[in-house]
């Protein structure tokens, strides 16, 4: 029988085993190591370059006067042209001194019968003096119209002069200034209430004046119509109704 048994052979050529591999790694790396430090030293390198020191000569030259600049040309004046002169024109015959200037846009015709009197205006009608209740109060029909329509009143603000206003007297009455025959938005507005008013309104029979305000504040403008017995379908059939407005045309 051997000295060494079996297991105790195995263990030592493993311990061999792993001595060899180690001494092998080690050779590697010593091998690594040593060819870097090869690689390094053969490396090639320049040796520095001396600079060069060598002194500069530099000549200063004294630099030329700028030129003077150039004046530009003086431009020529265009001489002015010459305004031809005006004649005085005369008039051969002067106009008469007795000549009174109208205001443009005014009629000088002065409007005979249309002048209401304070006499007058105390005797007319109005809104608060029509029958009461179930019955035809058409002054106060007209006047409450007349108030909310924006276009009366700026008619009747043209053309009001603090004096009570005639727009109707049998016929529709042309102011001057104002387009159309009695005050034309005061004109339609009337005629379109009467004409939507029931027959028997319309029919009711009138006696003198009737006045409407246009507001209960002083010194409201007022529009007076009527004279002598009429019905308030009479200011449908006016003359100047057919011409000047229509109910078709509000």
């Amino acid at each position: 029988m051997s000295e060494f048994s079996l297991p105790d052979l195995a263990a030592r050529a493993r311990r061999l085993l792993a001595k060899r591999r180690r001494l092998l790694a080690g050779a590697v790396t010593i091998a690594g190591h040593l060819s870097i430090l090869l690689a390094l030293l053969t490396a090639h390198t320049e040796p520095p370059q001396d600079l060069d020191l060598r002194l500069m000569t530099v000549t200063m030259i004294e630099a030329p006067p700028p030129a003077e600049p150039v004046a530009a040309p003086t431009p020529v004046q265009p001489s002015p042209a010459k305004t031809p002169q005006r004649k005085n024109i005369f008039r051969k015959t002067p106009a008469p001194p007795d000549v009174v200037p109208q205001p443009a846009g005014e009629d000088p015709t002065p409007m005979a019968g249309v002048e209401v009197s304070d006499a007058q205006l105390a005797g007319a009608q109005s809104a608060g003096s029509g029958p009461s209740g179930g019955g035809c109060n058409m002054p106060r029909l007209l006047q409450n119209a007349l108030r909310k329509d924006p276009m009366v009143q700026a008619a009747v603000a043209q053309a009001h002069r603090g004096e009570a206003i005639m727009v109707w007297n049998g016929d529709w009455i042309r102011r001057p200034g104002q387009e159309g025959n009695g005050l034309a938005a005061v004109r339609e507005a009337m005629m379109w209430e009467i004409g939507f008013a029931p027959d028997a309104c319309r029919a009711q029979p009138v006696h003198g004046l009737v006045l409407l305000t246009l507001n209960d504040g002083p010194g409201a403008a007022r529009l007076v119509l009527g004279s002598g017995d009429w019905r308030w379908s009479d200011l449908l059939f006016s003359s100047s109704a057919a011409g000047g407005g229509s109910l078709s045309g509000r």
